[in-house]
């Protein structure tokens, strides 16, 4: 059939429509949507399905596509649901970016509902409710005890592999899912090689969309595309953060997910020491590099625990000193490790203006950031440092770094603060160890 013909079939369809029933047409999402955006065998009961995993490069519509979803089985939609489903739980990195993203955001639950069908949000109660009784709870991946009791029909994960405790969070999910004839979930996620979503890929219960941020296009700034997609496209990194690939361990890297993985720990035990290693970015710039700042702890059995990676992108000195301090006041650490190859003086100064009574110990690099990294990677490789909880950008940065840097040629600014935080930890003599319970 020619494109006219087409043109005129839909003319004459659509003759007889009024303004409402046009308006509701366009707003359709079956119709709108990509074909990786669609739900999979119109999510009946009679599916077998049971989690839909949708792998996404950044803009490339995964939080529309779940925003849509969560809409159309609320609602009762017949392309969504046989009825709607009374009983939702909507878990997201931490409870800010479930708020910000997949309920109040562009993309999100209310700005994809008409004005007349749009739900309550209470966000006191973390809870959205539509008119025809559906409840939707918010909740953080920050918090899965908070998952324990709650019991659910379906659920929305976003951007599951960045989770901090993302097993756990998960098992008390699945828990909470017990009620109707066939709990669903879905997961949009941008990927990362973690077990969870390597076990979702091996399981045939699990059906996978995959998006690129390219087939998006039409939707994004074209400076973005421009300046994001141009520089990333075709690199590892592009892979992962554009493409939606799930990108294992580079074979010339000092580390491996495999040698994090084995040790990773929910808690970290009383430590002796506590250290917030800080890597200045070289510019005052707020298009400068990202300031690393990482901490980490050192138990009396010489197990040193990474703590927290608060690295931080666009600030300017006084703010990242600021931020680095905070860290130090609320770990109750014991020094600040400040790199002053970059800045100099700078570095340390501007932190003394912040708190002068926070001890600084400046340190600088006589050797290459591969040199120096080295035998930090032997101390994990050894066994002899844990990650509590996960860290993604960091733990994307270690894997991600051999002999040439990072495959993006960015600055490793995550993994440059961690090296320096257990270089001072363990690989210095002559420190007096005082222990503390966290």
């Amino acid at each position: 059939m020619s494109e006219l013909s087409r043109r005129r079939k839909l003319a004459e369809a659509t003759a007889s429509f009024s303004e409402h029933d046009l308006e509701r047409l366009l707003r359709h999402w079956p119709i709108r949507c990509r074909a990786e955006q669609r739900v999979p065998g119109l999510c009946r009961a009679r599916d077998p399905w049971t989690i839909w995993l949708m792998l996404g490069g950044r803009g490339a519509g995964k939080t529309r596509t779940g925003s849509e979803w969560v809409r159309g089985i609320a609602l009762g939609e017949p392309d969504f649901s046989d009825a709607p489903v009374r009983r939702i739980a909507l878990v997201g990195e931490t409870f800010s970016d479930a708020r910000n993203v997949m309920v109040e955001g562009p993309s999100g639950i209310l700005a994809v509902h008409a004005r007349h069908e749009r739900p309550v949000w209470s966000p006191s109660l973390r809870k959205l409710e539509w008119t025809n009784g559906a409840v939707a709870h918010v909740f953080s991946a920050e918090d899965p005890d908070s998952l324990r009791g709650p019991q659910f029909e379906a659920a929305w994960a976003d951007e599951l592999a960045k989770w901090k405790h993302v097993e756990e969070t998960w098992d008390m999910l699945q828990f909470g899912l017990r009620l109707g004839a066939h709990p669903r979930q879905m997961v949009t996620t941008t990927p990362r090689p973690i077990p969870l979503l390597k076990r979702f890929l091996a399981d045939p219960a699990v059906v996978v969309s995959r998006a690129r941020t390219a087939d998006n296009a039409a939707h994004l700034a074209p400076a973005f595309l421009e300046a994001v997609v141009g520089r990333y496209a075709g690199t590892r990194l592009g892979r992962q953060e554009l493409d939606g690939d799930i990108i294992e361990d580079r074979p010339d890297a000092l580390w491996t997910r495999e040698m994090i993985e084995a040790g990773r720990a929910d808690a970290a035990p009383p430590l002796a020491r506590i250290v917030v290693a800080v890597d200045p970015p070289a510019s005052s710039s707020r298009r400068a590099d990202a300031c690393g700042i990482v901490a980490a702890g050192l138990d009396e059995s010489g197990i040193a625990y990474v703590l927290e990676d608060a690295t931080a992108s666009g600030l300017k000195p006084p703010e990242w000193a600021a931020k680095a301090v905070a860290l130090y006041r609320r770990l109750q650490a014991d020094a600040l490790v400040v790199e002053t190859n970059q800045g100099g003086e700078m570095a340390t100064g501007v932190i003394r203006e912040v708190d002068p009574s926070v001890p600084v110990r400046a340190v600088r690099a006589t050797r290459g950031k591969y040199l120096r990294a080295e035998p930090v990677s032997v101390l994990y490789a050894q066994g002899r440092v844990r990650h509590v909880g996960a860290m993604p950008e960091l733990e994307d940065e270690m894997c991600d770094f051999g002999p040439g840097g990072l495959t993006s040629g960015r600055s490793p600014d995550r993994m440059d603060a961690l090296v320096w935080a257990l270089t001072e930890l363990v690989l210095r003599d002559g420190k007096e160890p005082r222990v503390r319970v966290l």
